[in-house]
């Protein structure tokens, strides 16, 4: 628990300390549990086979700082086209922590202030074949662009989270395809 929240305090302190990038907004925090353990669940986001099946139709994940997590809800994209999303790696503890940011959003994407923002997923077993996921998404502005960003990424966050939860529950595939 305590390096969890080291490493929580020390990513809110290195993005506080960025201009222009000040937390005024509460973090959206959503939290469910799984029915698969840690590992499974671990491999569910960062394993491209695995996020096929519950996430996005299309990915590249690439687990080191700094590496990118390329996704599309779209199978024919190329991952770099306009409807690919980037997210970059901040930092991960495997099994227990995996912290992202998104650098780049499709074209025309309603909130382009999302690279301000910051998430951070938390993976703890919650009994015998169970992992707690919890997600904390934070760096929403206090404006009406930010409060507009925040409503819509808490309904898809509770979304993406529900999918993973019925992706282990049944064991079929969740995305769009």
């Amino acid at each position: 628990m305590t390096r969890k929240i080291s490493l929580l305090a020390f990513l809110l302190l290195c993005a506080n300390a960025i201009p222009g990038r000040a937390e005024k907004l509460d973090p959206i925090v959503t939290e469910g549990v799984v029915n698969a353990p840690v590992d499974a669940v671990w491999r569910a986001f960062t394993e491209k086979s695995v996020i096929e099946q519950w996430m996005v139709a299309k990915t590249e994940f690439e687990l080191r700082i700094g590496g990118i997590w390329r996704t599309s809800y779209n199978k024919d994209s190329n991952l770099n086209d306009e409807m690919a999303i980037h997210h970059s790696i901040l930092a991960y503890d495997p099994g227990r922590m995996l912290a992202f940011r998104t650098i780049k959003t499709p074209a025309n994407f309603a909130y382009p202030a999302i690279t301000s923002a910051w998430n951070v997923v938390y993976f703890e077993s919650a009994g015998a074949g169970k992992t707690r996921v919890t997600a904390r998404m934070m760096g929403f502005e206090d404006d009406d662009q930010g409060r507009r960003m925040r409503a819509f990424f808490e309904r898809g966050n509770k979304s993406e989270l529900d999918a993973l939860i019925k992706f282990f529950d049944t064991g079929v595939s969740q995305t769009v395809r």
